[in-house]
């Protein structure tokens, strides 16, 4: 991405370690096929062994309440934002077996009813730090 655009991952604080690192897993993939050319090119060791490719920047990792993904992903379908780039994973999402659910499942659920696990925000870098700048690092 250029200079002035940032990506970040806001997860939600209180999930256990394997959802985070899912959540964080299923919102990476997403990106990765929304902006293939953030993926560099495979790289070779010295013994020539392929590494694939990995993408180009940092993407630090947020910590955030529920209410305030929540707060985040309203001020995401506002006019000022309509150029950021979010991947959200939400509660409808993580309880779905197949695709074909999921999609079923959206179709029936009101925007207020979803509950976000995370978000993948990309864009304008004081967008993003506008939303996302007062949260802490997850660790």
């Amino acid at each position: 991405m250029l200079e002035n655009e940032k990506c970040v991952i806001v997860v939600e604080k209180s999930l256990p370690l394997g959802l985070i690192a899912n959540t964080c897993a299923i919102m990476g993939i997403s990106l990765g096929k929304k902006f293939p050319q953030i993926v560099g090119e495979s790289v070779f060791d010295k013994n020539s062994n392929e590494h694939l490719g990995i993408i180009e920047f940092p993407v630090p990792i947020l910590q955030a309440a529920s209410d305030r993904i929540k707060f985040i992903r309203s001020k995401l379908y506002e006019e000022d934002f309509g150029d950021v780039v979010c991947v959200d994973f939400s509660d409808v999402a993580q309880g779905c077996k197949t695709y074909a659910e999921f999609i079923g499942r959206m179709k029936l659920t009101e925007a207020e009813k979803l509950e976000y696990l995370g978000l993948c925000i990309c864009g304008d870098k004081k967008k993003v730090n506008k939303l996302t700048g007062n949260l802490p690092l997850l660790r």
